[in-house]
């Protein structure tokens, strides 16, 4: 197996930071082998370092176990496209798991912390418990929901709409996830970030937060956003919210 530079000892699953997360629901209750035996280890990366490129092959899945990432892709003269943002609990590298290799970047928004798998624990569980690879693909197809949003975001709604909504989403995974204290994200969001997602300059994308601040939606801050009015951002932008009733899978 190859190895993962960076990668440290495994560690004790029963103390996996994500166990008592009630938005998440562990694969082990559902039978058939626990994913916990294809862990290799643990890896840590600081932000701004790339998780898994674009265009390469990796024999590992990872699971986000703290903080938060972004996947991406780009062009060949530097510009790139925020495709969406992974956060405690998401399946990483599942992509290049099934394909072969991977479609587009993944970087780490903040410090994060990986659990890393063989990812032939996909086809083992997918043969011996279907249950577990019934919720798999139904986390495949919830984070479908986010891209056709995101899509339509970028493709229909006006600046203000785009960025409201992007807040609003940010703000809800962040929320489920503890990364929200005091309604303020808890990651080095820039504008720059929310530019490259909303497929706006740079310039356009600070006059459209300062008129989200004016209307008394949001207060932007240095790396970083305070939601003033989750409820507002949603009615600009015409979204109704994510589902927050199903617990997500946790794998």
């Amino acid at each position: 197996m190859d190895t993962v530079e960076g990668l440290v000892a495994n560690s004790d699953c029963t103390a996996c930071p994500l166990k008592d997360k009630q938005h998440l629901t562990p694969l082990n209750h559902l039978g058939g082998p626990g994913i916990d035996q294809y862990k290799v280890g643990e890896l840590r990366l600081t932000a701004g370092t790339n998780i898994l490129m674009e265009g390469l092959k990796s024999p590992h899945l990872y699971t986000l176990i703290e903080g938060v990432a972004f996947r991406h892709k780009g062009l060949s003269d530097g510009r790139r496209q925020i495709l969406n943002y992974a956060f405690p609990g998401d399946l990483v590298g599942l992509q290049g798991s099934l394909l072969g290799e991977m479609q587009h970047s993944i970087d780490a928004l903040s410090d994060v912390a990986l659990c890393v798998f063989d990812r032939t624990c996909l086809f083992e569980m997918f043969e011996k418990s279907p249950a577990a690879a019934y919720e798999i693909t139904w986390r495949g197809a919830k984070e479908e929901t986010i891209l056709d949003e995101n899509l339509l975001s970028v493709g229909r709604r006006s600046a203000k709409e785009r960025a409201a909504y992007l807040l609003a989403l940010l703000f809800q995974r962040a929320k489920a996830t503890g990364l929200a204290p005091k309604k303020r994200l808890n990651f080095p969001l820039t504008q720059l970030h929310v530019a490259d997602t909303l497929g706006l300059s740079i310039v356009h994308t600070n006059r459209t937060l300062k008129a989200l601040a004016q209307k008394k939606l949001i207060q932007w801050q240095d790396r970083g956003c305070t939601i003033l009015d989750e409820a507002g951002l949603l009615e600009l932008s015409g979204w109704e919210g994510l589902d927050t009733e199903t617990p997500r899978p946790m794998v």
